[in-house]
């Protein structure tokens, strides 16, 4: 079992930056591949971010490339997304979210295993990022 636990979050202006940080307990943080998801109201769990097991690969989704950074500190059992350039469409819940591996899966199409809702094993509480326009 892994415990999974998201902060960060909060209100920001437009233009502004925010870093979420979601702390991992409970198994060896580098079995698992890391994502971060986002879901605002009325619109289904969305794909932003994953780093693999060992920090070496990183993915987005198109509209947060160049904006959104993920990455990891596995000494702290610890995934961050700095987040800049924030515009009101970002404003959901985020979810960080673990999986184990490495997966035969993710051998045969690593975009589409890290960014697939039902792959992940584990899920935080989320925290929720409102961007004012």
């Amino acid at each position: 079992q892994v415990q999974l636990v998201e902060s960060g979050g909060g209100l920001v202006q437009a233009g502004g930056s925010l870093t979420l940080s979601c702390a991992a307990s409970g198994r060896t943080f580098s079995n698992y591949a890391m994502g971060w998801f986002r879901q605002a109201p009325g619109k289904e769990r969305e794909f932003v971010a994953a780093i693999t097991w060992t920090g070496s690969r990183t993915d987005y989704t198109d509209s947060v490339k160049g904006r959104f950074t993920i990455s990891r500190d596995n000494a702290k059992n610890t995934v961050y997304l700095q987040m800049s350039t924030l515009k009101p469409d970002d404003t959901a819940v985020y979810y960080c979210a673990a999986v184990r591996g490495p997966d035969q899966r993710y051998f045969l199409n690593p975009y589409g295993f890290l960014s697939k809702v039902s792959n992940y094993d584990y899920w935080g509480q989320g925290t929720q990022v409102t961007v004012s326009s």
